[in-house]
């Protein structure tokens, strides 16, 4: 299993037999390392509408022919661009060629900017990816939840994908409290640096998780982490 980062919150996941692009924010993002045109995958998923997430999945599912997993919302409006979708809702979960995905609840927003305002685009989620025995969670934008101790329950989470950058998601310390929650083997930390605002220090993040039993595993852009 291999992990790439791409910046801000997008993922590629490499399961040994299919591809997928995680929150595909490459045009546009400072801190992407490719440009949307050399993503190649199978499958796109989108946590939620905010356009730094959304970003590039449509025209990256109907280049790779790949299909969007998303909640319903977002795979009809794909779907209605052309895309294939598969539309789900939370506490759903499905399984697909690669493995089982299942959508969990973020405490967020979901629209995506228009010309006139905001398209409405359902309830943000997480998804948490089981393939080849191993199970990869990955929060979307999200504040600290308590449920996050049921996902941590009732899941053996090999690796825990976490926003750090506060504003608009958890900061450093309710990160780590999330962490404490869901008892991952490692954490990759997302969603910080991409711009002033969210200047969060992985390093902090780190030394905290660190203090927990659990390694945090910081990516800089373009690197991997195999699992």
């Amino acid at each position: 299993m291999k992990l790439t980062f791409y910046g801000h919150s997008c993922f590629l996941f490499e399961t040994g037999t299919h591809r997928l692009v995680i929150d595909p924010f490459i045009t546009g993002n400072p801190k992407a390392p490719l440009t949307a045109d050399q993503v190649q995958c199978d499958f796109v998923l989108i946590s939620h509408g905010h356009g730094d997430h959304f970003g590039d999945a449509v025209e990256i599912a109907k280049r790779n022919n790949a299909t969007v997993i998303a909640n319903y919302e977002i795979a009809t409006y794909c779907a209605s661009l052309g895309a294939k979708s598969h539309g789900m809702q939370i506490g759903g979960a499905h399984k697909f060629p690669f493995g089982k995905v299942k959508l969990t609840i973020a405490h967020h927003g979901s629209g995506l900017q228009m010309d006139r305002g905001f398209l409405y685009l359902g309830n943000p989620t997480g998804f948490l990816i089981q393939t080849g025995g191993r199970m990869v969670y990955h929060s979307g934008d999200t504040g600290l939840f308590m449920d996050m101790q049921l996902i941590g329950q009732m899941n053996k989470i090999d690796v825990a994908l976490l926003p750090i950058g506060d504003n608009f998601t958890m900061g450093v310390d309710d990160a780590a409290k999330a962490v404490e929650f869901l008892q991952p083997r490692v954490v990759i930390p997302m969603h910080y640096k991409t711009w002033e605002l969210i200047d969060a220090d992985p390093q902090n993040f780190r030394s905290k998780v660190k203090a927990l039993g659990v390694q945090a595993q910081i990516l800089q852009p373009g690197e991997s982490y195999e699992f």
